[in-house]
């Protein structure tokens, strides 16, 4: 059984300036590494040494990443790590990204499970801390194509522990689509045969998705990373989305929605999680679910600390554990996702999980172009052009919904 990613990166974007140059304060250092195109970030210090727990520890995390047994008894990673650490763990569930950079701005918490489309605007706001990984002795075993990444570093400087990973699929009911597609073209087809029968997901951030297509679709276009979008190439991805919405059925953020729409038969074809492909396998509804030739989207969690957590000391305990190979095993079966921990595969209780979430294939997954926070100074490295930022996908996804 595994829970739900409710809604990861849904709109109603907060006005956190990502769209200026200069997003730290005055005494923040310029990070040209990553491929991030040079945005300034506050200098933030990096914690040096640990102490004695301080006795708790505030979590902003997904739903399903810090179960207690009060959703189901047997399910409890929490305790644990309490009973270990003397740190009580008290944890908000945050329904959206940008609730989450919302609340770890407030102060009032010491780490977060950040997706991709957030952990820059918290990098770039000076509200999370550079990790210092040699506090954290299971980052050691976290695949390396999880680790220095856009999304969870700056110029080499490590903002987080990776926690797991996942890719946006291409799904259809092989009973009703009877030519199999290998593209995402088909879903972007204005002429397609199951029009009202398609989905998406809800969400700015689904704009990727239409870039990443347009990749090979229009190469005029010059489209390198799907992240970074000059106006040109945004208007062309935005207008795709627009001409899209006519054979949308529905758009879908609940996986719960989505396993029962595909069950249904209301929708045929469209964007899913490996998550969802196993609900509906195992309700014995026809699908099939691929990367498509294109490649796809995919989602890349991080904890992060929070600049100025109370409680440091249990912060660190807390992300050692949380990805140390029982715990990640844990969380990434009921969650549904690849484990960041290499060594979580020796402890599933399914022993073909790791192989059906991919966990250890590194060619699947460089395939697969995670989420990251869109912002104006290009992360495909360009200085002649300003990009376009996420508060202005966030109108735009507005605009295309209608």
């Amino acid at each position: 059984m595994w829970s739900t990613r409710m809604a990861l990166a849904a709109a109603a974007a907060l006005a956190i300036g990502l769209a200026a140059a200069g997003c730290g304060d005055e005494s923040g250092g310029k990070a040209t590494g990553a491929g991030q195109g040079g945005f300034r970030v506050p200098k933030v210090p990096m914690t040096k040494s640990l102490g004695k727990g301080e006795g708790q520890v505030n979590l902003v995390a997904w739903a399903g990443y810090a179960e207690d047994g009060s959703n189901e008894k047997s399910v409890d990673w929490v305790h644990p790590f309490e009973k270990q650490t003397g740190c009580k763990v008290n944890t908000k569930i945050a329904g959206t990204s940008d609730e989450m950079v919302a609340l770890m701005k407030t102060g009032q918490y010491d780490t977060v499970s950040a997706s991709g489309d957030a952990s820059l605007r918290l990098i770039a706001s000076g509200a999370v801390a550079p990790v210092n990984t040699g506090l954290v002795p299971n980052y050691a075993d976290i695949f390396a194509g999880l680790k220095n990444k856009p999304w969870n570093s700056v110029n080499g400087v490590p903002y987080g522990i990776p926690h797991g990973r996942g890719a946006n699929l291409l799904m259809w009911r092989t009973d009703k689509v009877k030519q199999a597609p290998d593209s995402w073209g088909a879903v972007f087809d204005p002429n397609s045969p199951y029009k009202g029968k398609v989905t998406a997901y809800d969400s700015p951030i689904y704009i990727a998705d239409a870039a990443l297509y347009l990749m090979s679709s229009r190469p005029e276009l010059g489209i390198k990373n799907p992240y970074a979008l000059d106006q040109k190439q945004f208007d062309a991805s935005v207008d795709l989305l627009k001409q899209q919405r006519g054979i949308i059925g529905e758009y879908w953020s609940d996986y719960t929605k989505a396993v029962q729409s595909f069950k249904s038969g209301d929708t045929v074809l469209g964007t899913t999680w490996q998550v969802i492909t196993n609900y509906v396998e195992a309700d014995k509804a026809p699908v099939k679910a691929i990367v498509p030739k294109e490649g796809s989207t995919g989602w890349s969690d991080t904890w992060m600390v929070a600049a100025k957590a109370q409680h440091p000391n249990c912060a660190y305990q807390w992300m050692n554990y949380i990805v140390s190979p029982k715990a990640n095993a844990q969380v990434a079966e009921w969650f549904g996702e690849a484990p960041s921990n290499a060594k979580a595969c020796q402890e599933t209780a399914d022993k073909k999980f790791c192989d059906t979430f991919h966990a250890t294939d590194e060619n699947y997954f460089s395939k697969v172009r995670f989420w990251t926070t869109p912002i104006a100074q290009c992360l495909d490295g360009r200085k002649n052009v300003k990009c376009v930022d996420y508060s202005k996908w966030t109108q735009a996804w507005t605009a295309i919904k209608g």
